[in-house]
């Protein structure tokens, strides 16, 4: 028998996998699914990036290739970006790389950062890719508990005394995803510090940055004085502009590791077909409007989600930033955990969430609720889970027949 690949050996079954199965299973059947499962922009991309798309795809020649760090005129738009929205000042030839989409630029991050078993400081929950970008490159992930910015800010001095070798990269991600949290710019100022007074790089997965509803802005870690010496921020344009298909995404800062990863690129890619990179240096250069609009959906969306699951007696901390909601399980389903809540949430109420247990092992108990059903959804979804709360009795002895035979 042919042995399972080295690599595919250090990855754990994908958690969400087995709810997209049922899911899938339902809709196959003709149940309707209203889906909070997957952080998948609904809303179209503004008409005048499609445009610029449109148009340039015309050209002859813009079937050519790219370039591996991106065309000058995107890397130039994302250092007019950085400037304009937090005030850092970027070289587009040695401090921006285009990606395609964030996810590829931290895995190749990982790639190019890491030696077989160097240590990396990660957040517990977050997003796969923060820790397994790194296991899949070899390295070794020590998980801090990131329930709160505070929590993980506490536990990352005790991480590096008890980690052997010593950690060579922390990761940041602000807002959060899963959690929804943010951070000021103190928090950064003395994750600054943590970092150089150990000597780690810093990667701060920032792709969340516009999608806030507070009246502060979430800032950038570039923003610390002496930050660039050992940062990198990871950025998109997939929430932002509502462009999550075109991949296209940002590392920016440390010139000595975009030159790393600038390398490493070089090896894997050609980058984005060219006309998606001119439109998306158009999203960048041209009107922001459509930015606050989006915004407002989702801001709209979510007070619509936190007092309609109220009423229906699930109560869901609102959000002050990011395209989700990072929810307890409901008391009635405690015990159940968050993978069997979120199973029989779909089966009984056909709304999706994703388990919390999916994000690491301090998610669990939890769900991440995405904002991308419209408001009408929404409270149809609340109609739903009222059922499914008040029918809690019913639906868990069911369970424990099925499990007491054996099914």
């Amino acid at each position: 028998m042919t042995p399972e690949f080295h690599r595919i050996r250090r990855l754990p079954p994908y958690v969400f996998e087995e709810v997209n199965r049922l899911k899938a299973k339902l809709r196959a059947q003709g149940v309707d699914i209203i889906d909070f499962g997957m952080g998948n922009p609904d809303m179209p991309t503004p008409q005048h990036i499609v445009d610029k798309l449109c148009e340039t795809a015309r050209d002859p020649k813009a079937g050519r290739y790219a370039t591996s760090k991106g065309i000058p005129g995107l890397r130039k738009a994302m250092a007019g970006y950085y400037d304009k929205r937090f005030g850092v000042k970027l070289n587009p030839d040695t401090e921006v790389i285009a990606t395609l989409g964030s996810k590829e630029g931290f895995a190749n991050l990982a790639q190019a950062l890491t030696a077989p078993g160097d240590t990396v400081i990660c957040p517990n929950p977050a997003y796969p890719i923060h820790a397994y970008g790194f296991i899949m490159a070899g390295g070794v992930i020590r998980h801090v508990p990131a329930l709160s910015p505070e929590e993980y800010l506490s536990g990352i001095d005790r991480a590096i005394k008890h980690s052997a070798p010593p950690p060579s990269v922390l990761i940041l991600s602000y807002p959060s995803n899963p959690t929804a949290q943010w951070v000021d710019l103190d928090f950064y100022k003395e994750a600054v510090r943590l970092a150089k007074k150990h000597d780690l790089l810093i990667l701060s997965d920032v792709a969340y940055s516009e999608i806030y509803f507070d009246d502060n802005p979430p800032p950038s870690v570039l923003q610390v004085e002496g930050a660039k010496d050992i940062s990198v921020e990871i950025n998109s344009l997939s929430k932002t502009y509502a462009m999550a298909g075109w991949r296209v995404g940002m590392v920016v800062g440390n010139a000595r590791i975009c030159a790393a990863l600038a390398r490493v690129k070089s090896y894997l890619d050609y980058g984005a077909y060219i006309p998606i990179q001119v439109a998306a240096a158009a999203a960048l250069n041209g009107p922001q409007d459509c930015v606050d609009e989006i915004r407002a959906i989702y801001k709209s969306r979510r007070d619509v989600l936190v007092s309609s699951m109220k009423r229906a007696g699930w109560d869901i901390p609102s959000p002050p930033a990011s395209m989700f909601a990072w929810a307890k399980v409901p008391e009635q389903y405690k015990d159940a955990g968050s993978m069997l809540f979120s199973k029989l949430l779909i089966e009984e109420a056909g709304v999706a969430v994703a388990p919390g247990i999916g994000f690491g092992e301090y998610g669990e108990g939890y769900v991440r609720i995405g904002l991308v059903e419209n408001e009408q959804r929404i409270r149809q979804a609340a109609r739903n889970v009222k059922k499914f709360l008040d029918q809690s009795g019913q639906i868990l002895s069911r369970v424990r027949d099925l499990e007491t035979e054996g099914v």
